[in-house]
């Protein structure tokens, strides 16, 4: 198991300011900086797109954790990569039979793969393509707003995940984390936490993401 990754979502940040708010937090200890995208298809939210990616590859060396909730991800993941990211995240419900191809074009670019399952989404779909990422990502929450309530079960795939998973892999889980309840999905086995209100709404980050790592 690599040390814990702790992976602000800006999607809690002040948009206005997110220059400052990445900052704020890789001073704080992140080391990755997650970036939700989202269509108003695949979830019922609509959120930044390819532009914004670019963006902030100008003003951090940070990891950019770019996570894909978007239906036909095959279209638009060259457009993440020439934006900038460094690991692209897409769905499996999204991508079907185009799963093997849409790792296929982010690994053949050289960047982390990684492919995420939404809560109805039984851990076993993911297992035929556990060799073949970087990541995987277990929501927790049901995927398209942030300040959702943990959902327990969710984090119970952690250990199927785990049975499974090559030594490197990187079990990344998404969806009302904070200290107590990233304790839970650690001891199950992940060691990648998305925060976002946990992180960006709290009064001390670098307390708070110290806490975090050490879970």
């Amino acid at each position: 198991m690599s040390d814990i990754i702790i992976s602000p979502s800006i999607l809690s940040a002040d948009f206005a300011n997110l220059e400052d708010e990445i900052k704020s937090v890789t001073m704080s200890g992140a080391k990755w900086i997650h970036i939700d995208v989202m269509d108003g298809h695949f979830v019922p939210n609509i959120t930044i797109g390819a532009p914004v990616v670019k963006s902030l590859r100008k003003i951090t060396k940070e990891i950019l954790d770019v996570h894909l909730m978007i239906d036909n991800p095959e279209k638009y993941i060259p457009d993440f990569i020439q934006a900038g990211s460094d690991i692209i995240t897409f769905h499996l419900e999204a991508a079907r039979a185009k799963t093997c191809a849409c790792i296929d074009l982010i690994k053949e670019a050289g960047l982390r793969a990684g492919i995420s399952i939404k809560p109805k989404t039984p851990a076993k779909e993911i297992i035929p393509y556990i060799d073949k990422v970087d990541m995987v990502l277990i929501m927790t929450v049901e995927p398209g707003f942030s300040g959702q309530i943990f959902m327990p079960k969710c984090a119970q795939k952690i250990t199927e995940i785990k049975k499974w998973a090559p030594d490197n892999l990187i079990i990344q889980v998404d969806g009302g984390i904070n200290d107590k309840t990233a304790k839970i999905c650690k001891d199950l086995g992940a060691n990648c936490f998305v925060c976002g209100n946990y992180v960006f709404k709290s009064e001390n980050r670098k307390q708070v993401i110290k806490r975090l790592l050490s879970v």
